[in-house]
C-alpha cells in the first residue's frame, strides 16, 4: 500500500518557530520552540530534525499576519524547499490557525476573536464562528477599537495583553500558533497564495502614493 502524501507545515509568523509533518490528517512529528526573533537560525535545523529531513509532497506555510521578518523567513524557506523538492506550496493565515485550535480545544465555543500583536501599538483582529468561518475581515486596530469589536467574544492570541487593562472579566487566552494545528484547518483555509499577508499598509510609501508626484 502506498504511503499517504506528506505535508510539511511551516509556522514563523509570531515569536514561535514551529514545524510539523502531517499525513492523512495525522501529525507524524513536530517541533515547536519560542525563539523570539531567531527564526532564520532555527527554522531549517528544525525541519531537518523531522523524519526524512522533513521531506514532503507539499508544503503549507503561514503567510501572516504577524512579524514582518518572521513571515518572510518562513515564505523564503517554503519556496526554496518547494523548488528543490519539486512540490507545491500553499499558504494559510495565522489567525485562522489559532481560531481552529481554539474551537478544537473548547468545543463549547461557537464564536471567538483572534488578536495578534501588530505594529505601531495596534493589534491584528479577526472574528470567527464554528464550523470554522471568518465572520469579519482582518483588521489592524488600536487596542480600544479591538476591545469594542469583541462584542463579548473570547479572545485568543498574542495580542490579548493589550486588552487586559481595558476591562475586567474579559475571556482572554494567550496562545501562539502551532504548526501541528494545521491538521485542524478545513481545505478552504489552506490554499492561500504563498505571499505575505501583512494586515496593514506599508509604513513607507512612494511619492505617488503620498500624492507628491
Amino acid at each position: 500500500m502506498a504511503e499517504a502524501p506528506r505535508l510539511l507545515v511551516i509556522e514563523t509568523a509570531t515569536a514561535a518557530c514551529s514545524v510539523a509533518l502531517l499525513a492523512d490528517g495525522v501529525v507524524l512529528a513536530e517541533r515547536h520552540e519560542l525563539v523570539g526573533r531567531g527564526h532564520a537560525e532555527r527554522l531549517i535545523p528544525m525541519i531537518g530534525e523531522l523524519p526524512g529531513g522533513g521531506r514532503a509532497d507539499a508544503i503549507l506555510v503561514d503567510v501572516g499576519p504577524g512579524s514582518f521578518t518572521g513571515v518572510r523567513v518562513g515564505l523564503a524557506a517554503a519556496r526554496g524547499l518547494a523548488i528543490g523538492w519539486g512540490v507545491p506550496v500553499h499558504g494559510y493565515s495565522s489567525l485562522a490557525l489559532i481560531a481552529a485550535a481554539g474551537f478544537a480545544g473548547d468545543p463549547a465555543l461557537d464564536r471567538l476573536s483572534v488578536v495578534l500583536e501588530g505594529g505601531h501599538g495596534e493589534v491584528f483582529v479577526q472574528h470567527f464562528a464554528t464550523p470554522l468561518i471568518d465572520t469579519a475581515p482582518l483588521a489592524s486596530l488600536q487596542p480600544e477599537a479591538a476591545f469594542a469589536a469583541l462584542d463579548g467574544r473570547p479572545a485568543f492570541g498574542s495580542g490579548i495583553r493589550r486588552l487586559a487593562a481595558l476591562a475586567d472579566g474579559l475571556d482572554l487566552r494567550e496562545v501562539l500558533p502551532r504548526a501541528a494545528d494545521a491538521v485542524l484547518l478545513p481545505p478552504d483555509f489552506a490554499t492561500l497564495p504563498p505571499r505575505p499577508l501583512y494586515g496593514r499598509g506599508p509604513d513607507a510609501k512612494t511619492l505617488a502614493e503620498r500624492g507628491l508626484a
